[in-house]
């Protein structure tokens, strides 16, 4: 019997292997406005979230006045070497596996509608998606806005649709639209920070998600 009829992925640290590669590009934008350099966990928790909130994070209080020097320096630093950014090495076949089953496949991200653009169109995999939403179109994560559109969109229930990524931004969104939500650990969330979420599941890789998910799409 088929449990879900959508799956739907974030995009930076669950398909795409972006995590270090947009750490590295906030730290050295904090570095560059002469303000604290956040660590690793610090920098990847804001990953997933509209890019103005998420920067937000390193410009409190006095330093609010940076804010719209601290986004440009991070969209220069992001778009540095972006093209040595690839795909997580399953996520192509992974993709072809879920659409074989009959489903629709989405895709919810905190990125810009022209990023996520250019990024699927690098990667080649654009037609392997049914619809797409970004910050650009509905409300940041975790608002459930991006899944309430999407299973509007597909006329799917909720409860009929699973949200798969890496940060617990993703995680609740899916608990708040009502949907069923998996934590992938190769991203920018630990194991903890996911569990916390109480998703269906968590996996450690796309292989795995495959193999949990594969057999309750029919």
């Amino acid at each position: 019997m088929r449990e879900f009829d959508l799956v739907v992925f974030d995009w930076d640290g669950t398909l795409m292997d972006s995590t270090a590669h947009i750490v590295n590009a906030i730290q050295q934008a904090c570095r560059e406005l002469a303000l604290p350099v956040p660590g690793r966990e610090a920098a990847s928790h804001v990953i997933g979230l509209r890019l103005a909130e998420a920067m937000g994070q390193f410009c409190p209080g006095e330093h609010a006045g940076k804010l719209p020097a601290l986004v440009d320096a991070f969209r220069r630093h992001y778009q540095a070497d972006l093209d040595r950014v690839t795909l997580f090495d399953a996520a192509r076949g992974t993709l072809d596996a879920i659409r074989a089953k009959g489903v629709f496949v989405a895709i919810a991200t905190g990125s810009s509608r022209a990023g996520l653009e250019r990024a699927l169109a690098a990667a080649g995999i654009a037609e392997l998606f049914d619809a797409t939403r970004t910050v650009d179109e509905c409300h940041s994560k975790p608002h459930p806005d991006m899944l309430l559109q999407l299973t509007d969109f597909f006329g799917v229930a909720a409860e009929r649709a699973v949200m798969v990524g890496d940060t617990s931004h993703d995680l609740l969104m899916a608990s708040h639209a009502g949907c069923h939500g998996v934590g992938i650990s190769h991203g920018a969330h630990d194991c903890a920070e996911l569990t916390r979420c109480q998703p269906r599941a968590i996996v450690h890789s796309l292989p795995e998600l495959s193999s949990w998910l594969l057999p309750r799409l029919g």
